[in-house]
């Protein structure tokens, strides 16, 4: 029997809990309703008193868990989407990111944010936030691309003493599969080759990692051997894999749904021209959202993406260099 992206998801919270009693979950219908995107469901019944509503206020939610954390618990706070986490900026970025540095005391605490663009979504419930959070020193943030680092990854965050965001893409629950529940995780914060190559290497992250591999595949059949790299977690970064990989192939493209302006398609871009920048053979190119509000129509919004299309004609055009 198959397992999606988010039973995996909905798998780690259930074993957390589980195996931990200091561990527990919050978040707005997240109980009996079993959450916006049914990620949490039966696990109240299963969990009296440890799968807790939350009101109204994404601040109120955040703050609760960093006092929570602070007192030896361990709590998962699930946003609606990604958006509606701005709200509680302040309390993330100003109290658990700092908590450590200014007091010696871990905040050990999951921020869950489903993210990333659906067709009919719009601007308030599409965005990709983990540039904002890798701004911050003191924050881990993780982005999934698999049904096997969504389980692993998810129990990895929960069991750190470092306050994370949690980066799962809707895009993800429901059409993307694996065969079982994984026994071993890959090694923390290490990329990951998902397909190897020669002739130019396409990193990226989250939903993107599956639009890299549909434009390989796309490439191979012109002769050309993409090399794709998984990020897994944006921050902190893999530079080691990057730049072995492109010791390899001497090009590089980096895709990332996020807007253009700064974030870890640029910060991946600097690191190579900086710590690398003799190992490239062409300048190396980065594909990201269009710079405008996501859309609403399906059309538009597949317009305003990287896309297979669009990342396959970024490598075709690093390659004539």
């Amino acid at each position: 029997m198959s397992v999606t992206y988010l039973e995996a998801i909905r798998a780690a919270q259930e074993k957390a809990l589980a195996d931990d009693p200091n561990v527990f979950l919050y978040g707005q219908d997240i109980g009996r309703f079993g959450g916006a995107f049914k990620a949490t469901k039966n696990l109240s019944e299963k969990f009296p008193g440890r799968v807790i509503d939350a009101p109204i206020s994404e601040d109120a939610m955040v703050g609760l868990a960093v006092g929570a954390a602070l007192e030896g618990m361990k709590p998962v706070v699930e946003m609606q989407f990604a958006d509606f986490s701005t709200v509680g900026l302040n309390q993330m970025l100003n109290h658990a990111a700092t908590t450590y540095w200014r007091t010696g005391k871990p905040c050990p605490m999951v921020l869950r944010l489903p993210s990333g663009g659906t067709p009919g979504s719009g601007p308030f419930h599409s965005q990709s936030m983990e540039t904002i959070y890798s701004h911050y020193p003191g924050l881990v943030v993780m982005t999934p691309a698999t049904v096997e680092d969504a389980y692993t990854m998810l129990l990895e965050a929960i069991g750190m003493q470092d306050p994370v965001v949690f980066c799962e893409h809707k895009l993800l629950y429901y059409h993307l599969k694996a065969d079982s529940l994984p026994g071993e995780a890959l090694p923390s914060f290490r990329a990951r080759i998902a397909r190897p190559g020669r002739d130019i290497t396409c990193v990226a992250y989250s939903a993107m990692v599956h639009e890299a591999l549909a434009a390989a595949e796309e490439l191979e059949e012109e002769g050309y051997q993409v090399e794709v790299v998984d990020l897994r977690t944006v921050k902190p970064l893999d530079t080691d894999t990057l730049l072995g990989s492109v010791a390899r192939t001497g090009r590089l493209l980096v895709v990332g749904e996020s807007w253009p302006w700064g974030g870890a398609s640029a910060e991946v871009v600097a690191r190579v021209a900086a710590e690398g920048f003799e190992l490239l053979d062409a300048p190396p190119k980065r594909l990201n959202a269009k710079d405008t509000p996501i859309p609403y129509h399906p059309n538009l919004w597949a317009a305003h993406r990287p896309t297979a299309v669009r990342i396959a004609a970024g490598l075709r055009e690093v390659l004539r260099y």
